[in-house]
């Protein structure tokens, strides 16, 4: 090439072309410096920045695949926890042998099996081939947050509908006289709701486990909060469900209904803890989704005001009130009735921002880049 052959001319005779007599080496090395070995010499010393770090690496392109789920994802995330707090909560009050709490362990049965009866279908249709599903049983990997799902879910759905089922026998709904009937009313449903506890707190909470297991930055980052945070908004949701049963079914003491607006509280402080904690822990940089955007609108005035923080008032007040009306700590059906509303649709609205805040999390290289950094 025409330039090449003056350079080299220009290199060996000192002309103008090369400047000074020298090495082809000296001019090709030493004259020259790639634009991203000087862009950071004003701070020498220091790392480049995360904002450096996505200006230069991928060219804005998100290092990571976002995870395709979307609805069916999140409703199975919030039927599941229902299912199986909802469980947990009736096999709990049944083995306290307390008659007053023979309610609770009605309702949470019937509530358990209604949540997860659509559950299969919403996993089946999420698949990319769903006429495959039934391979997710051939294997058991311990180590597979999604394999261990799918078998506990398995088993779970065995026991919670063998609980149901008796259940109805002794309510009578499948007929006093019938084979089936007697049958179910003579199995100890003590013993089958202890055999399900574990795997209804393991449906419960594990979701979150499963999102902390993929490399998406909002989600793996604080992965030790997770799981206790999804099993306390389960927990939250499934007193929810049954108080608001047990408020608009006829016969239910005021007595029940206060005690599980008091356990409700009690669930919701946890999550609402544990979601600040998890916010904290994420830092600036990966937590962007949850500040900014529709996304960050929904996580603070939908999530953390009316899922949270006004259920949580309109619990204490109406159990104030109620105490000093009522002389028994009792509460009325109609605050129980709106203040589980609003847990219920917060729980659903906090499975919604995750997902979505984690998929924006995924295509943004500065969240990549900052979980990375250093390790």
């Amino acid at each position: 090439m025409a330039w090449a052959r003056r350079a080299l001319a220009g290199a060996a005779s000192g002309g103008p072309a090369g400047g000074p007599a020298g090495s082809v080496g000296e001019g090709l090395s030493g004259g020259y410096q790639r634009r991203w070995e000087t862009r950071g010499e004003g701070r020498r010393g220091r790392g480049r920045s995360v904002a450096d770090q996505s200006r230069t690496s991928y060219y804005g392109i998100a290092p990571i695949h976002k995870p395709p789920w979307k609805w069916l994802v999140i409703t199975y995330f919030y039927l599941g926890g229902i299912a199986g707090g909802s469980y947990a909560l009736a096999s709990i009050a049944e083995l306290t042998r307390v008659p007053a709490y023979g309610s609770i362990t009605r309702a949470g049965r019937y509530i358990s099996l209604a949540a997860l009866a659509p559950t299969p279908l919403l996993l089946i249709l999420d698949l990319g081939r769903p006429q495959r599903f039934h391979h997710m049983l051939r294997v058991f990997k311990l180590r597979s947050p999604m394999s261990v799902g799918t078998w506990t879910l398995t088993i779970f759905g065995g026991l919670c509908s063998l609980s149901a089922l008796i259940q109805a026998a002794q309510d009578g709904v499948l007929g006093r006289r019938s084979g089936p009937a007697r049958l179910l009313v003579t199995l100890p449903s003590r013993w089958v709701g202890l055999l399900g506890i574990v795997p209804a707190f393991f449906l419960a909470g594990y979701t979150g486990v499963l999102l902390a297991a993929t490399a998406v930055p909002l989600w793996t980052k604080s992965y030790l909060l997770m799981g206790p945070l999804f099993l306390a908004s389960a927990l939250s949701n499934a007193t929810a469900a049954i108080a608001l049963a047990l408020a608009l079914a006829r016969g239910t003491s005021h007595r029940t209904l206060a005690r599980l607006e008091r356990l409700d509280s009690v669930f919701l402080l946890a999550e609402a803890g544990l979601l600040l904690a998890a916010r904290a822990h994420l830092g600036g940089v990966i937590a962007r989704p949850l500040r900014e955007g529709r996304v960050g609108g929904m996580h603070r005035f939908g999530v953390l005001g009316l899922g949270l923080g006004l259920p949580l008032a309109l619990q204490l007040v109406s159990q104030r009130y109620n105490r000093s009306q009522m002389g028994g700590g009792g509460t009325s059906r109609l605050a129980t009735a709106l203040a589980s509303l609003l847990v219920l649709g917060g729980g659903f609205l906090f499975r919604y921002v995750i997902v979505m805040a984690g998929r924006q999390s995924a295509d943004d290289p500065q969240a990549t880049f900052e979980l990375t950094k250093g390790s």
